[in-house]
């Protein structure tokens, strides 16, 4: 198969993500300070976990690293650990407090192949985004572990103030190394109070700074919000006039290897016809004969190649019609599965069409595929999200230049995600997702 990938294609999370919730401030509500409690006891535990985890994959990495291969591979797990806790945080702090955080996504090089695998690892590697969530998460750890103490002296507050209704002061008991007898039975009862209640609102406190924190590491300021929002707008005009230039040399190549050489032999055909019409009609007929044939071959090539520029029936009827038009002209079984609720913008439709399109002539051609299932979904978060999948063989590899890669760059120019799933064995898997509107 060509125009394929036998690995995740890094250009896959080369969109650019959607745009940001307005961040303005958020009430310090009873119930957000509870939960934030919470979030910080799960840290303190969870948060150990994970750094334990992460240090483990470094100093492994390191360690082997004259085993190429393993160290190697163990530094990549440990990158992409990292951007896995940056996820998580970015969603856990947006979920609490709703300051309207993009979703992580990872940043790639958007090239093909093995130098644009490991300029992904660069460019992810110097996210400054993915470096503040991963401060955070060190931050929320830490006070996850003080608001552990600080529950633990809660509990003992709680111990000391009903400590009378339990215990047995004849030989003294003992807080904290201090001892007490039954003449303190008050003193207890008071240090005990005063120890609940200090210990409960540092626990309060400590909830309240993680949310100031939280805003101060993870929500960029104006100016670097306006910088990112820049790149990505530059990454999807380099993605659109790639994707143009890639289809000019297609349409190019399929007019110079196609129609041209075939017009030129009408052309020959019927000046041979031409000077025998008077010598020999009967071979002048047949020579007219075949031109015609040729003519209507021509007709046919230049009808398909309009119909991978443009397809009239997309902008009439839309993304169902034309995707029902494409998979009847399948020479495989396709499975076709189109839930949309509305039509979104031309540019999201097309690429939608053109991805799937591409899939199903690929699947048809080299795959050897008996059938192939087309799944796409209108999604809440204003997104159009298809899935093709073949059974076929697998094994494939992506060309600089070829119909995927053209493919690649279209859906990076209008916002969308791309990955493209093909190891030897098989299944093949292309996964697109668009920006419905602007």
């Amino acid at each position: 198969m060509d125009d394929m990938t036998s690995i995740p294609v890094p250009s896959a999370a080369v969109a650019a993500p959607p745009r940001a919730r307005p961040i303005g401030p958020r009430v310090a509500t009873p119930g957000r300070i509870a939960l934030a409690a919470l979030h910080l006891l799960a840290m303190g535990v969870l948060g150990v976990i994970a750094f334990v985890a992460l240090g483990s994959l470094l100093g492994t990495g390191l360690g082997l690293i004259p085993a190429l291969g393993v160290g190697l591979l163990l530094l990549v797990a440990f990158e992409y650990g990292l951007f896995g806790l940056s996820w998580l945080e970015t969603a856990r702090v947006d979920g609490l407090y709703r300051f309207g955080l993009p979703e992580r996504r990872v940043r790639t090089s958007g090239q093909p192949g093995f130098t644009g695998f490991l300029r992904t690892l660069w460019l992810q590697l110097i996210d400054p985004m993915m470096w503040r969530a991963v401060a955070n998460a060190v931050i929320a750890t830490m006070l996850g572990w003080l608001s552990w103490a600080f529950l633990s002296a809660f509990g003992s507050g709680i111990a000391m103030t009903f400590s009378p209704l339990y215990g047995r002061f004849d030989g003294g008991v003992s807080f904290w190394g201090i001892e007490l007898r039954r003449s303190s039975l008050v003193l207890v009862i008071v240090v005990g109070v005063l120890v609940a209640i200090l210990s409960a609102a540092a626990i309060v406190g400590l909830a309240a700074l993680h949310g100031v924190l939280s805003r101060a590491v993870m929500v960029p300021s104006r100016e670097a919000l306006l910088a990112d929002e820049a790149r990505r707008s530059q990454v999807q005009r380099a993605g659109a006039v790639r994707a143009a230039d890639l289809e000019r040399h297609r349409i190019e190549r399929d007019l110079h290897d196609g129609i041209q050489p075939r017009l030129v032999s009408v052309a020959m055909t019927l000046g041979m016809a031409q000077q025998k019409i008077d010598a020999d009609p009967e071979a002048a007929k047949q020579l007219v004969a075949e031109a015609h044939t040729s003519t209507k071959a021509a007709i046919t090539e230049l009808r398909q190649l309009a119909r991978g520029i443009h397809t009239s029936v997309l902008d009439d009827r839309g993304l169902d019609a034309a995707l029902s038009a494409i998979a009847s002209r399948s020479h495989i079984p396709v499975q076709l599965d189109v839930r949309l609720t509305s039509r979104c913008r031309p540019e999201t439709e097309a690429a939608v069409y053109f991805v799937i399109a591409e899939a199903l002539t690929n699947a048809a051609k080299h795959s050897r595929a008996s059938e192939v299932r087309v799944i796409v979904r209108q999604r809440e978060d204003g997104t159009v999200w298809a899935r093709v999948e073949d059974n076929g063989i697998g094994g494939a590899t992506v060309a600089p230049g070829g119909g995927l890669d053209g493919l690649q760059n279209r859906v990076l120019g209008v916002g969308g995600t791309l990955r493209i799933d093909s190891p030897v064995g098989g299944p093949t898997t292309v996964e697109v997702s668009v920006p419905c509107a602007s």
